[in-house]
Order: C-alpha cells, then sequence, then structure tokens
C-alpha cells in the first residue's frame, strides 16, 4: 500500500476528502456510506453513467470517468485532474480499477494518500497460478494446480488428468467465477434420467459434455492461460482483510453459501470464526508483505482442512459484515495505528448481510432441493440487505436501472451478465 503523503501530511481524526472507485459495487455502496457516518466527504469516481453510489445521499459528488481498461491513460490523467481539483486526501480503489491505479500510482501519489500495492505483487496475486505457487513456497495448503496455455496443452493434460481425480478449470483472469468449468457429474449423480424436471438433467448433462471441450484458440494463450486444479470437495469459506506491511488490521471470515448460479458470485454473507483460515492469512500477509485490502476462497473438507484456491488483491464482500462503528474506517484510513495497539478490527458476532435480488434469485433454486427452501428461508429472515437503507433510499431503486442496463449490454455484445458487469473495468494482466 502506498503511504505517501502530501506535504501538509493528514490528521486522521479530521473529515478526510475520500475518492472511491467502482461506484457500481455494493461494496463501495457499503464503505461509503460508513465513511459518511464517520464524518468523511465521500467522493466516487465510475466509468458508467448509472450505478449504485450515483443518489446515494452518502456521496458528495460522483464522476464520471474515461474505461480504465479501454483508455488506461486518459483515466489516470483524469484522476489526477480529480484528486487535485478536489483536494483528495485518500484515494481508495474498489474494485479491478486497483490494477490500473497501481500502474499510475507514483504521480498520484503526488497528491494524495493512495491504498494500493505495486502492480508487480498485485499481478502475482490476482494471476490463478502464480498465487497458487507462492502460497505453495510459504508452505500453505493449496490444491494441485496445473498451467494450461494452449488447446494442445489442454487435450493432453485431459488425457493424463483425468486418471488423478476430478479438476476445476479457469481462466488465469477471471472475476466471479466466470467461464469455471466444474468436474462433469455423472448420469447417476445428483440427477436421473427419471428425474420429474427433465430440463434439469438436460442441462447437467450439456456441461457434462462441455467439460471436455477446449476454449477456442482466441480464448486461451500464453498471455491468457488457464489452470487446471484438482478438485477439493467442502464447504466454501471467503476472507476479507486490511492489510498494512504484512500485520492484518481488519478481518473476517464469512459462508458465501449462496450465489448466482452453483459457482457465481456470493450474495449472503455470514461472519464465521475460524482459526485455521485466519491463521493462514495471517502467514500470507506476512510473507509477502502485503498492504491494502485482500481476499482468499478457501474450501474446508469433512475433516477440517482448508486450501486457498483463489487470491482476490482487492475489496470483496467481506465490507458488508462491518458496520458503522466497527472500526473499518480507522483500518483504511489509520492502519498504522492499529499495528502498533496490536489491535485487529472483526465484526460482531452472528453479522449477516445479503443482496436481496440476486438471494431471491439464489431461493428458487431451493425449490428443487429437501429442505433447500426451509434452510433458505432461515437465512433470508433477520438478514440486512446491503443496498437498502432507511434513509438512502435512491440505490435500492437504481439497481432496477442497473440490472436492466447491463442486460441491453449483454444482449448487444453477447456476453453474460456478469461480464456486462465489469467489461470496462476488469484487468486480464495488461501492461501500459
Amino acid at each position: 500500500m502506498t503511504t505517501r503523503f502530501t506535504k501538509n501530511g493528514h490528521q486522521t481524526s479530521e473529515s478526510l476528502n475520500v475518492l472511491l472507485t467502482g461506484g457500481r459495487a455494493p461494496v463501495t455502496l457499503d464503505l461509503a456510506r460508513m465513511l459518511h457516518r464517520a464524518g468523511h466527504r465521500v467522493y466516487v469516481a465510475e466509468s458508467v453513467v448509472r450505478h449504485l453510489c450515483r443518489l446515494s445521499s452518502a456521496v458528495e459528488q460522483c464522476f464520471m470517468v474515461p474505461s480504465p481498461r479501454h483508455e488506461t491513460e486518459n483515466y489516470l490523467l483524469e484522476m489526477e485532474s480529480l484528486v487535485q481539483a478536489w483536494q483528495i486526501d485518500l484515494l481508495i480503489p474498489m474494485c479491478e480499477e486497483v490494477f490500473y491505479i497501481a500502474q499510475g500510482a507514483e504521480r498520484l501519489c503526488d497528491h494524495c494518500r493512495v491504498l494500493v500495492s505495486p502492480i508487480e505483487q498485485l499481478h502475482e496475486l490476482h494471476h490463478k497460478y502464480r498465487f497458487i505457487q507462492l502460497a505453495e513456497s510459504f508452505g500453505l495448503s493449496v490444491p494441485d494446480t496445473r498451467l494450461i496455455n494452449s488447446r494442445q496443452e489442454w487435450m493432453e493434460a485431459q488425457a493424463d488428468l483425468e486418471i488423478e481425480g476430478e479438476w476445476v478449470w479457469k481462466p488465469v483472469y477471471s472475476r466471479f467465477a466466470a467461464r469455471v468449468r466444474m468436474p462433469p457429474i455423472s448420469s447417476t449423480t445428483d440427477f436421473d434420467r427419471g428425474a420429474p424436471d427433465q430440463k434439469i438433467y438436460e442441462g447437467k448433462m450439456k456441461q457434462h459434455r462441455l467439460q471436455n471441450d477446449p476454449p477456442g484458440d482466441t480464448e486461451i494463450s500464453s498471455a491468457s492461460p488457464w489452470v487446471a486444479q484438482a478438485y477439493v470437495a467442502g464447504q466454501m469459506l471467503c476472507t476479507y482483510s486490511v492489510a498494512y506491511e504484512g500485520k492484518i488490521v481488519a478481518y473476517t471470515t464469512y459462508d458465501s453459501r449462496y450465489r448466482t448460479g452453483s459457482v457465481g458470485a456470493s450474495v449472503f454473507f455470514e461472519h464465521v470464526e475460524h482459526e485455521g483460515i485466519y491463521e493462514w492469512v495471517r502467514q500470507f500477509v506476512q510473507a509477502t508483505g502485503f498492504s491494502g485490502q485482500i481476499g482468499f476462497d478457501f474450501i474446508e473438507t469433512e475433516d477440517g482442512q482448508v486450501y486457498a484456491i483463489e487470491c482476490n488483491p482487492r475489496a470483496t464482500s467481506g465490507i458488508h459484515l462491518f458496520h458503522p462503528g466497527d472500526g473499518l474506517v480507522r483500518a483504511l484510513i489509520a492502519p498504522e495505528e492499529l499495528v502498533k495497539a496490536a489491535k485487529v478490527i472483526i465484526p460482531k458476532q452472528g453479522s449477516k448481510a445479503m443482496l436481496m435480488l440476486p438471494m431471491l434469485g439464489s431461493g428458487l433454486q431451493q425449490l428443487w432441493g429437501k429442505g433447500g427452501l426451509r434452510t433458505w428461508m432461515t437465512a433470508w429472515r433477520g438478514t440486512r440487505d446491503v443496498v437498502y437503507l432507511r434513509y438512502d433510499m435512491k440505490p435500492l431503486f437504481e439497481q432496477f436501472a442497473i440490472v436492466l442496463s447491463a442486460w441491453r449490454l449483454a444482449r448487444k455484445h453477447k456476453f453474460s451478465l456478469t461480464e456486462a458487469l465489469t467489461h470496462d473495468i476488469e484487468w486480464n494482466g495488461e501492461q501500459r
């Protein structure tokens, strides 16, 4: 994390001008509200017109900026201009803009503090194969993972690996489980031909057939490789941390059992205590000397073993488990104070949150499982919606316009709704 200050410095007890990126993301809206409640002035830079923070009462002003992915240099110029014009004290990248901000951090740091690590380190953590290699070098538990650079390597790897068990295939640059290929089901697992819903069975079998088909030549190359990762059966758990020079200052492990689709983005979050996962993250953060926001995805097996499968060196949904007054704002603004006090900010026990609209969609998926709907309803009850806030209602209605806009874009360019929501900010290893 770059911690250079302007010549006047910053007093963390004073009200700061804070610039966030990624106003489309629920985590940005949640953090903006926390910062506002803590007395800071919040500004948001976004490259799309409709986004969650656009009409939020927690935000002083929103700025339309060029796409960081498609107009990187213009984006950085505009960010530098905003930082100067609005006397920004602290810039916090929230989504994959972090990779572009990191490439321009040196000049941005002449004007404000920027919460970002060096691009070389971020790249290593974002890359799904390099991250596994790095964690393995620290002696931390990860699944067997192979790098696949071409269609030919894909087919050769499938022939070799099919006798070793089940494998997950995914691009090294991806997010929200986009294009992930899970192990194929057998015709006798989960669904059979006598199942009442034949369409579900046919869909599963189509997935089975597609599993063996390599991506097209434009989808896999040495510049855009994939990985084959040994499938680990168990429970998915995720983490979110704020770190400062190798020390954790805010942390949560959370259950994310409800998702968009079977392996997509999480829509339900519940804080859990897990010493084994915390210790894994603590060792990794210490070994890398990492500073900034970072998340990990883990699988916990039935016998209690944990394996890290991915790293997200940016803000993740764990933010939703913190509340105003919990101390997350302090961890982001003055992490050195928490390090000095040897204090780690964690959410309150039993903290839960959800994204209401996609959570409703996940509820529909439970209609076909025995007892699934009842469990889902238990999770739903008493869980706060991240977007809804009684005194800040406009983002609740704005999300419908956002989804409609993304749906139109997805239809026009023939990609998924998830890709439509991130296509202009995602980072796939490009360097300036």
